[in-house]
């Protein structure tokens, strides 16, 4: 770390100039021209050489002729995440900065009043394995692989030259973290440009004001793509008595209140996120200040069965759980434990009340998702009937079907 207080990028290697060629299965070549952004390692038929991570790779169709230039990573099994298809093209600063201006445009009817948004959501933007949110005028890279590392110099210039950003900070998946080598220095939550950051960072999400922590914090510091299911509870929550199921840093708890909801429970495990949702109140006392919060720390399916015994009621329920299902083994464990989330919501769910039911687990579709929610209260006898379905928000666009993840269910019982 320099005496600017954030990390430099010049050990970084320069992107090689020997583009590595690749020969790929005749239903791999189908998919990529039908735009799905990823070629696995079984899919490689033929390769000039073996190549290094982030290295630029060209893949050509049966006719030798240019289908499609990705990363290429060597010891992953998504072997090469496809930037560009159709014509050749330089990828470099130029046209990283293209990349980002057309995801900022797509994100220009956002309020004026959030500053704190996905600005480029990973392969859904066109630039596979990067994500970059914004939280007011701190950017959060975050890599989802290595490949991406070897281009982060030309990535920053774009970004600043793009956005003005004057902080920004590096987050690394689980993956990638824990390669040996070609990080080159880098760590989870280091500042790569500008000065010092406050310890958190504050942001607008339609009106209301959140604290983040951007180093530290789950994913980036916050889940932004539920902002548009948060203020559909506003709109419902009037004169409510609301449970808040996984709250983290009081998300939904917040909007509630805003919308006029007479008590809020935030439950959830961890005691700094139960901290951070108090602090989050506290940042927005005027507009919360007729309802009443109180923080509940436990495991949810302890505390919600628990809630039962003691004969408490509650108008709405909202359970926005973690990702239950990161592997396809774990699907059916994922299913049970929202049929069981459901179940134990909807018992301590007065009759008439709103259930707000969330998935994020991409590999739990949405169908499956929802006949699953639905059979539970069922079984409970307590049947749905839904207010609304609600998927993606603007800025977590969805261009292939393995990029869906979010779905959610308002419903009554």
């Amino acid at each position: 770390m320099n005496n600017n207080g954030h990390t430099p990028l010049s050990k970084l290697p320069r992107v090689s100039e020997r583009r590595i060629a690749l020969r790929v299965t005749p239903a791999a070549e189908r998919a990529i021209r039908h735009g799905h952004p990823w070629v696995f390692a079984n899919a490689i038929q033929q390769q000039s050489h073996q190549g290094q991570v982030g290295d630029t790779a060209v893949i050509f169709d049966r006719k030798r002729r240019f289908l499609a230039i990705g990363l290429y990573d060597p010891y992953a099994p998504i072997r090469v995440r496809i930037l560009h298809t159709g014509q050749p093209v330089q990828i470099d600063t130029n046209w990283f900065r293209q990349q980002i201006q057309q995801a900022a445009a797509r994100r220009q009817t956002l309020p004026d009043n959030t500053t704190g948004y996905r600005l480029v959501h990973g392969e859904n933007d066109g630039l596979p394995g990067l994500v970059i949110d914004r939280y007011d005028q701190v950017y959060v890279m975050r890599l989802d692989t290595a490949a991406w590392v070897p281009h982060l110099n030309d990535v920053l210039a774009a970004l600043t030259e793009t956005t003005g950003a004057t902080q920004i900070v590096l987050r690394l998946s689980r993956t990638v973290q824990q390669i040996e080598d070609g990080l080159y220095g880098l760590k989870d939550g280091v500042l790569i440009s500008g000065p010092p950051l406050p310890e958190m960072v504050h942001f607008q999400e339609n009106g209301l004001t959140f604290e983040v922590d951007v180093r530290h914090g789950q994913k980036t510091g916050f889940f932004l793509d539920q902002r548009d299911n948060r203020a559909r509870v506003e709109t419902l929550a009037a004169n409510k008595q609301v449970l808040n199921v996984f709250a983290y840093t009081g998300g939904f708890s917040l909007y509630a209140a805003r919308g006029g909801a007479q008590h809020v429970v935030s439950l959830d495990i961890s005691q700094p996120a139960l901290a951070a949702a108090l602090r989050n109140f506290r940042l927005n006392q005027e507009a919360v200040a007729q309802t009443s919060h109180d923080l509940l720390l436990g495991d949810a399916f302890h505390a919600l069965r628990q809630l039962r015994e003691n004969r408490r009621r509650f108008d709405m329920v909202i359970i926005d759980p973690p990702s239950f299902a990161k592997q396809r083994t774990e699907v059916a464990r994922a299913v049970t434990a929202y049929a069981r989330l459901t179940r134990l919501g909807l018992r301590v769910l007065r009759p008439g009340g709103t259930l707000v039911m969330a998935s994020c687990s991409s590999r739990v579709t949405a169908e499956m998702f929802f006949a699953t929610v639905h059979k539970a209260a069922v079984e409970v006898e307590r049947p749905l009937h839904e207010i609304e379905r609600t998927f993606h928000a603007l800025d977590h666009p969805i261009r292939f079907k393995e990029g869906a993840y979010l779905k959610c269910l308002f419903a009554t019982a």
